[in-house]
């Protein structure tokens, strides 16, 4: 009798072990960054009243109250802060269970969807999917532009399997349990001034001697930049005009409208545009980083996309990019 028992509990134990469905946490931690119901929705190509209804399932098997209404807007309680960080640790477990037993088998997959900033594509990603397109063992790629946050998104959500990105201010830290990240490069700034300008003809120049000019703020994740790097420099950028592409940016800087910080990755300006080189130890830079969900990074074909985005980063590094020394 009491073996019987014994196994009975044993048997229901591991029932409950296994209740929970992964698409339901996975529903979970993207709601986590998204904030709503509605975006979450968008984000997993689902129907609110699904996601809804997913959450709902999720809070019965797991017995608590995992959320609480904020107007339009969710929050977590402590125990769905609880559940969301074992959600992370399960799916990364599933994540390389998953690329195991395909290499087990013998049918790795050869497929990528890679992501990234606008000014990523031509310079890394395009050139690292075309060696993985021509490598021995070919890998057909997707690529699509997104930006960092985005980009996050996206990879969570398993749009993209591996993305090109620059870290922000409040965004997602290097160990952070959702993310592989692994650096890639330094992107060095340049200050884009008009021809004319009083700094134009310097061969360098500290960003401080920027702070009274008139700034012109690029897309959304690039300002968020400027507004850090001059911050460190002692001042507050005054941002007049605005502009998402970096043609539309550096032709307002030659009309005179402003000064900006441009990345080497960035297109080379019109000549009637100066890209000042600026002092520092080190000089004002973006780094940019390789990230895929965590799990992932030791499957065969990440870890090819994620070499590939390396060796192109070394090849344009050498060409007068600065390069990150001793890469994760």
């Amino acid at each position: 009798m009491s073996i019987r028992v014994h196994r009975t509990f044993a048997h229901m134990t591991m029932l409950n072990c296994f209740m929970v469905d992964l698409q339901l946490l996975q529903t979970l931690r993207v709601l986590h960054v998204q904030g709503t119901v509605t975006a979450t929705a968008r984000a997993l190509h689902m129907s609110p009243s699904a996601v809804s209804q997913q959450l709902r399932r999720l809070a019965a098997e797991a017995g608590a109250d995992l959320l609480r209404s904020e107007g339009r807007r969710v929050q977590f309680t402590a125990a769905g802060h609880v559940l969301l960080r074992h959600a992370d640790l399960l799916c990364s477990q599933w994540e390389r269970a998953v690329s195991e037993l395909a290499e087990e088998a013998g049918s790795p997959r050869r497929t990528l969807s890679l992501g990234g900033f606008a000014t990523s594509i031509g310079t890394l990603l395009a050139p690292a999917a075309r060696r993985l397109n021509q490598a021995q063992r070919p890998t057909a790629t997707v690529l699509q532009e997104a930006g960092t946050r985005e980009c996050y998104e996206k990879l969570l959500a398993g749009e993209i399997d591996l993305a090109v990105l620059t870290p922000l201010p409040g965004g997602p830290s290097l160990d952070d349990p959702r993310f592989e990240q692994y650096v890639l490069m330094d992107d060095l700034m340049d200050l884009a001034v008009p021809a004319d300008h009083r700094l134009a003809a310097q061969s360098t120049v500290d960003l401080a001697d920027a702070s009274t000019e008139d700034w012109i703020a690029p897309h959304h994740d690039h300002t968020r930049l400027i507004e850090s790097l001059c911050s460190a420099a002692g001042f507050a950028p005054k941002f007049v005009h605005r502009a998402d592409a970096w043609h539309a940016v550096l032709c307002l800087v030659s009309q005179g409208f402003g000064v900006c910080l441009v990345p080497r990755l960035a297109p080379s300006p019109s000549p009637d545009v100066a890209r000042v080189r600026l002092r520092g130890e080190p000089p004002p830079f973006r780094r940019i980083l390789a990230c895929v969900r965590s799990g992932t990074g030791q499957d065969p074909t990440v870890s090819d996309g994620i070499d590939a985005l390396r060796q192109q980063a070394h090849r344009h590094a050498s060409g007068g990019a600065h390069a990150h020394r001793g890469l994760d």
